[in-house]
């Protein structure tokens, strides 16, 4: 399993930190051979919350980003690893990683531990905040495919297969976010833009829905007028480093402070 990490490069001796581990999964061409499932840590991938690494290590957390299985570019088996159970969104490979670094180096604080990403990095980090409601205290997720039966067909048959009905069950529900959002403990913020023709906004809807019925708390930011790529729009940036730092770090952010992202 490949693995890098950024820390604050002025902490002469670490401390108990935070973690925040960054997901940044689309399906994009990736030379002679289209990209995974979920290639959710690749450098090449996307970078729509992927370039906030160093950013977020210089607030003060260590940024992780693991490959681990589903990723390309090794074995036929390796990349098809949850064919068929998206769910997955190798977020066993992900916890099993942070845990085995933090034994490594003991500042690191999983009781800190948050997750982020855009797209289909958004509807892993959500996912993650479902099925592992202990493990991670802090979410962001922007722009989610949250179900891929409402998401485009040639994308979820490629990875989960054909739609198969069972009664009132589906091959599908495995991977629909919506379903485990009554597990969520933590504080999770959802953003999507309503022109969104990638990934329709329904689809962060539908976890909307779920959770208010569960009655849950949670942060909603609808981004008028935009589409799928606001993940580096400064106001996004800083609503994503304000949200660590409060819920991570337990600081105070200083109050709408204006980024200048030119050239970012």
């Amino acid at each position: 399993m490949k693995a890098q990490s950024q820390e604050c490069r002025y902490v002469d001796e670490p401390r108990s930190i935070p973690t925040t581990q960054g997901l940044c999964a689309e399906m994009n061409g990736c030379g002679d051979r289209e990209c995974p499932m979920h290639h959710a840590f690749r450098p090449e991938g996307r970078r729509a919350a992927h370039g906030d690494a160093q950013a977020l290590a210089e607030l003060g957390f260590v940024v992780v980003e693991l490959d681990g299985m589903g990723t390309p570019w090794r074995s036929k088996a390796f990349h098809e690893a949850y064919y068929g159970n998206m769910g997955d969104n190798t977020l066993p490979d992900q916890v099993a990683g942070m845990k085995e670094l933090a034994a490594r180096f003991p500042y690191i604080d999983l009781d800190r531990a948050g997750i982020y990403g855009h797209s289909g990095g958004g509807y892993a980090a959500a996912d993650a905040m479902f099925r592992y409601p202990d493990f991670f205290k802090v979410g962001i997720s922007e722009a989610g495919n949250h179900d891929n039966r409402v998401y485009e067909d040639d994308w979820a048959e490629k990875w989960q297969g054909l739609l198969v009905r069972d009664g009132d069950k589906t091959n599908y529900d495995n991977q629909a976010n919506q379903l485990l959002a009554k597990n969520l403990k933590g504080k999770l913020l959802l953003a999507h833009g309503t022109m969104d023709t990638n990934v329709p906004p329904n689809n962060t809807l539908l976890v909307v829905d779920e959770l208010i019925k569960a009655n849950k708390d949670f942060d909603l930011l609808m981004l008028p007028n935009r589409g799928h790529g606001f993940g580096n729009e400064s106001y996004m940036v800083r609503r994503r480093w304000d949200y660590f730092v409060t819920w991570l770090a337990g600081a105070q952010p200083p109050k709408e402070y204006k980024l200048n992202t030119e050239g970012r």
